[in-house]
């Protein structure tokens, strides 16, 4: 069982770091980054409710 978990491990390794991956990563890691200018629009009904029950 530890061989097959090292196994799993290393493929998932090697998955990650393989050539063409970069591209997919890095747009992943930008995501906190998306919106610096300005919060990002509410995307649901339900969120932009939640904001009118706040008090003043």
């Amino acid at each position: 069982m530890l061989l097959a978990l090292f196994l799993f491990f290393g493929a998932v390794v090697l998955w990650v770091f393989r050539p063409g991956a970069r591209r997919t990563y890095q747009s992943t890691a930008g995501i906190p980054f998306r919106h610096e200018d300005r919060p990002a629009a509410a995307s649901a009904p339900a969120e932009a409710q939640a904001g009118k029950d706040l008090p003043k």
